[in-house]
């Protein structure tokens, strides 16, 4: 075991103004050493004790730096030993690579059927945001500039969408994601499920997709009514296997790298590079990185994304405004390779844009402004209040098996104890005002078979408050100790 000299900078950068926080600059200094090969596979790092002692930082700093890079896979955490260096022997070259943008911008269900709203008490829908802390006056502000300069307002648009918008996009991806673009390789569009019907015209018919199972399943719809065949591929606790027999026969793999929906997996260093070199082996193979739930991360920094370690053009990234603002805008945004951003521009460049250029407008001026990262912040305190206290609360309640997916999103996966199916408790739930999301709906193998014993369902809890949560789960109680 080696001790690890860290230098701690513990006033303010007099450049930037501001402190890196003390995880952050302990996390990067064990990176760095391990990409350098300074910190050798295998090697056992200084427990959180010894090294918060060494460091002078509290062991909480200490534990938020080693947590994070356990989850980017540069740690393995064995129970009782302690933290130990992963094999990371093929990905230095790909680690070390130049990843400022290409050009530099400025800075600045068991998904139940429809039913009645008004049944409806309690609805623990994964995909529901909080609209009580929504910054409706700088919103208002940004809306009232907009329309004030209707000359700039009634311009028509590229098919590409308002050019600066995505030039604020792309430093707002570099800075947060890691996203190495430039404005010319983002689209924006109305919604996840456009942009992937441009992604079938862009890449043709015929195509074989690999996806997780359980999955996505609005992009897996418009996959297979596109005419794709969806493979449901091998996973393991890290995501997509990559040497299987699904994906030695697919062009595409579909995957949700930093926070898989619906189980909440992330997926580590050493799985996504397997992932990049599985789409080099064979000319034509693309990776659709679907960046779902990328902004809540709990504990730790978010997690880089796959496209900032793509070397070969491969990867086409997907985001959205739909968790971060409102699922209301209607607002995704895509980042294609640079030969495919000139294949749409030759191609369909006369299509127009599916989003209203008032909206467009609207958005590029609630970034530029820094609200939009004010309201981030905001609403990652908030859901991380709402998180812990569902978490807290299933804890305490016997019928509960597992949780998974927490730390992170806007749900945690939990497995029950039941007699009941999934249908039977969801409808029973149903008759009592609850809303339930089974696992069972975002499967792609229908016949799968479930514990019989267990029923594992999706708790979303982004636009509830604390004491909805606590009804339904006392509602639940009931329900399942009858």
């Amino acid at each position: 075991m080696k001790e690890l000299m860290i230098a701690l900078q513990t006033a303010p950068d007099a450049a930037h103004g501001q402190q890196t926080p003390l995880y952050e600059q302990i996390y990067l200094a064990i990176r760095r050493d391990i990409e350098d090969g300074r910190l050798p596979r295998g090697e056992k790092l200084p427990s959180t004790r010894l090294l918060a002692a060494n460091l002078n930082v509290s062991r909480f700093t200490v534990n938020l730096a080693y947590e994070q890079l356990v989850s980017e896979g540069y740690l393995q955490a064995r129970a009782g030993s302690g933290f130990f260096v992963c094999d990371l022997s093929d990905l230095y070259d790909g680690l070390t690579r130049d990843v400022r943008p290409a050009q530099e911008p400025e800075v600045y269900a068991g998904r139940p059927g429809i039913v009645p709203e008004q049944t409806i008490r309690i609805d623990f829908s994964p995909f529901s945001v909080d609209a009580e802390h929504f910054p409706y006056r700088s919103w208002k502000r940004c809306s009232k500039e907009v329309l004030d300069h209707t000359d700039d307002l009634l311009l028509a648009r590229e098919a590409e969408g308002d050019y600066a918008l995505r030039e604020t996009i792309a430093t707002y991806l570099y800075r947060a994601r890691g996203v190495n673009c430039a404005p010319e390789q983002i689209l924006v569009g109305a919604g996840n499920e456009y942009l992937l019907m441009l992604v079938v015209q862009l890449l043709g018919a015929k195509k074989a997709v690999v996806m997780d199972d359980p999955t996505y399943i609005q992009a897996y719809e418009v996959l297979t009514h596109a005419g794709y065949q969806v493979l449901a591929g091998a996973s393991d606790r890290n995501g997509l296997l990559c040497d299987t027999a699904q994906m030695s026969r697919a062009d595409i793999a579909y995957v949700m790298p930093s926070h898989q929906f619906p189980m909440g997996t992330v997926m580590p260093l050493a799985r996504r590079q397997e992932l990049l070199d599985w789409a080099a082996r064979q000319p034509g193979r693309y990776i659709l990185e679907d960046d779902h739930d990328s902004e809540f991360r709990y504990i730790g920094k978010p997690i880089p994304s796959l496209q900032s370690r793509d070397r070969r053009d491969c990867v086409i990234y997907f985001g959205t405004f739909s968790k971060s603002i409102s699922p209301a805008l209607r607002m995704s945004y895509m980042v294609l390779p640079r030969h495919l951003g000139e294949l749409f521009h030759a191609q369909f460049g006369s299509y127009s844009s599916t989003v209203s250029t008032q909206q467009q407008l609207t958005v590029n001026c609630f970034m530029k402004t820094g609200d939009f990262e004010r309201h981030l912040n905001r609403m990652r305190r908030v859901y991380k209040a709402k998180h812990d206290y569902l978490l807290r609360e299933l804890k305490h309640r016997s019928w509960v098996e597992s949780i998974h997916g927490e730390n992170a999103g806007l749900h945690l996966v939990v497995t029950v104890r039941t007699a009941m199916s999934e249908e039977e408790l969801l409808n029973q739930a149903l008759h009592r005002g609850v809303q339930l999301y089974g696992l069972g709906g975002y499967r792609i193998n229908k016949e799968q078979q479930p514990d019989h014993s267990c029923v594992t369902l999706l708790f979303g809890f982004g636009g509830l408050t604390e004491e909805q949560i606590s009804e339904g789960l006392d509602i639940l109680d009931e329900l399942l100790k009858s």
